[in-house]
């Protein structure tokens, strides 16, 4: 009976931080659902477990909730950010780690969550880590972010064609992503992406 009421607890504690990042900033939100069901599909593929993916849709769904801590004038700039606004933008991983490591439950996903800006070369945030030191869950989660980043109309530029993204992913295998993800991205891409855009 414990067992079964802090399942409703930790769910219910995912429902409120969900709706306070959508009363934050509506985008965001809708990117983060968006990140986490293409992740969900692309673990699948990739042959995760379903603890694995349960995590990783979780931390796909929070992963820009330290989002709730940069200001809303740089949040919703309608152009690009200058260089002091983007070194404020990108503390959002440490906050976000911040904030969901304070809860037991959410201790693997606050891991997640803190690295989905590393890159495969070592040139990410916030630690520098590279290859396989970023955790699997994190790699997968960069490779949807930058796609449903590209495939939405954001307030200094429009969406960017499936072809163009995809020359985009392909471009970088083996720079800022891991380059087995990024071709399993571009061998599945009616599978993992189309389905959130209809």
């Amino acid at each position: 009976m414990l067992e079964e009421y802090n399942d409703y607890m930790n769910h219910d504690i995912l429902n409120t931080m969900v709706a306070t990042l959508e009363a934050k900033d509506l985008y965001t939100y809708n990117h983060s659902t968006r990140v986490a069901e293409m992740a969900y599909v692309l673990g699948e593929l990739l042959g995760m477990s379903k603890v694995e993916l349960e995590l990783m849709y979780i931390a796909g769904d929070l992963h820009d909730i330290g989002k709730i801590g940069i200001p809303d004038i740089i949040l919703n700039k309608p152009e690009r950010l200058e260089s002091d606004e983007w070194r404020m933008m990108k503390r959002h991983s440490n906050i976000g780690y911040s904030i969901l490591s304070k809860a037991r439950y959410f201790e693997e996903v606050s891991k997640i969550v803190l690295h989905h800006h590393e890159r495969w070369d070592g040139k990410g945030y916030p630690d520098g880590l590279k290859e396989n030191q970023i955790p699997l869950e994190s790699r997968i989660l960069a490779v949807c972010d930058s796609v449903d980043a590209m495939k939405s109309d954001r307030p200094y530029r429009k969406s960017i064609s499936d072809e163009i993204c995809k020359d985009e992913i392909r471009k970088n295998k083996g720079i800022m992503y891991d380059s087995d993800i990024a071709e399993c991205m571009l061998k599945n891409w009616d599978v993992v992406v189309m389905k959130c855009y209809n």
